[in-house]
């Protein structure tokens, strides 16, 4: 995995004493096969992950994955570290130099396969070797396809047991932007409506401040810290005037993006005026005004230039691209019916997050999320894949991953 520097791993308390691991580690001669776990009753093995997996949705690695790691000896977990920030210690160095020398002989437990290549730090897997644990149990294996099973095989060729796929579906959810941005070069897109129970978005004289209440925009702030970078269309940005930044929740704010055609945010937005502060993107067409550009650049805000369909859309799919190779893994959609259409369209939306208002906005009100043609039946819609229901203060919350029917 990649990494960046993480804040003192904290020593976690020890849970109540579970039996001793089954699995004894094999003499240092002897280089033991990766063992799948079974798909049995709750292990001791799974308690555990489930630490290493708790502590890795602390800190905010991008552009490297989301890893956790805990160290457990005769059932105790003796300390659990994260990826913090990119460049700093991984999880599992932070985690085995939290335990000490009290690591040696005992297992580790990581979400991720250790690293086994020098990048802005060293091998986790020498680290591992040279605190001489006996173990290390694996959440799900690196699927860069420059690194897959090397960190492994040099773990076992150095005599340590590896057991392979604990809690395996819940650490590759943990990265799943991380993989999308590797493996496709595309941000991992987060899709975010709010409208009221007749399906409106603001009410016949364009109002939408606010549609949803506090507890709801509170969680938004919440997800726009875990993103790396916000993007709202410029309908929405004339509308709202939007600051797009973290207050309600902890965290920094994401970079802001404006997918603007032609070049229509004012200098006086608040986008703008703020731009020095909050890294800024405007994505405009090709030949969008030079003028107004200019301008943006004067106010900090880069200009980013996308083609445009014969419908006058920017190309979205060419954009994510281009913001990919900026490091940009996350990317949460806010507003914008037509650029929320565009989405859909495509097929380029991962998750959806939809807040319902228990209110009414009539029949004049403004409609439409999303402006799209839509699917020809019920059958082919886009649809959220196991929804979670929430009630977030008075608003209904729905989420999950999106799913494309054929």
């Amino acid at each position: 995995m990649s990494g960046k520097e993480s804040k003192p791993a904290r020593r976690a308390s020890a849970p109540p004493a579970p039996r001793p691991p089954s699995v004894h580690p094999p003499p240092p001669s002897a280089a033991p096969a990766s063992v799948r776990a079974p798909q049995t009753a709750p292990t001791d093995d799974e308690r555990f992950m489930d630490v290493a997996i708790q502590a890795a949705k602390s800190g905010h690695p991008s552009p490297n994955p989301h890893v956790g790691a805990a160290v457990v000896k005769d059932g105790v977990v003796l300390a659990s570290a994260h990826h913090d920030r990119a460049g700093g210690d991984h999880a599992e160095i932070a985690a085995i130099r939290a335990a000490g020398a009290g690591a040696k002989g005992g297992s580790l437990y990581v979400t991720l396969e250790p690293c086994n290549h020098h990048g802005r730090t060293d091998p986790c897997t020498d680290a591992i070797i040279a605190a001489k644990l006996a173990r290390v149990v694996v959440g799900c294996r690196d699927p860069n396809p420059h690194v897959e099973g090397k960190g492994i095989e040099k773990l076992e060729a150095a005599g340590i047991q590896v057991v392979l796929g604990v809690r395996e579906e819940k650490a590759r959810t943990i990265i799943a932007p991380w993989v999308k941005h590797i493996t496709e070069g595309m941000p991992y897109v987060s899709l975010k409506l709010a409208l009221s129970l007749d399906g409106r978005i603001a009410t016949r004289t364009g109002a939408s401040k606010w549609v949803t209440g506090p507890d709801a925009r509170a969680k938004v702030h919440l997800l726009r810290s875990r993103s790396d970078a916000v993007a709202v269309g410029i309908g929405t940005a004339l509308a709202d005037d939007p600051a797009l930044t973290v207050r309600d929740a902890p965290g920094d704010s994401p970079i802001r993006i404006v997918f603007d055609t032609k070049l229509r945010l004012p200098t006086t937005s608040r986008l703008v005026q703020t731009s020095r502060e909050i890294p800024t993107i405007v994505i405009a067409g090709l030949d969008a005004p030079l003028e107004p550009e200019e301008e943006l650049v004067q106010h900090g805000v880069e200009v980013m230039r996308s083609q445009v369909s014969t419908e006058g859309r920017l190309d979205v799919a060419g954009a994510f691209r281009s913001l990919a190779q900026r490091g940009v893994v996350s990317l949460m959609v806010e507003g914008g019916a037509e650029l929320a259409g565009s989405i859909l369209a495509g097929r380029l939306a991962d998750e959806l997050h939809v807040f319902v208002a228990p209110i009414l906005l009539g029949p004049r009100g403004r409609a439409g999320a999303v402006d799209w043609a839509g699917p020809d039946t019920p059958a082919q819609a886009p649809r959220i894949s196991q929804p979670a229901w929430e009630l977030v203060g008075t608003d209904a919350y729905v989420h999950g991953p999106i799913v494309y029917p054929d």
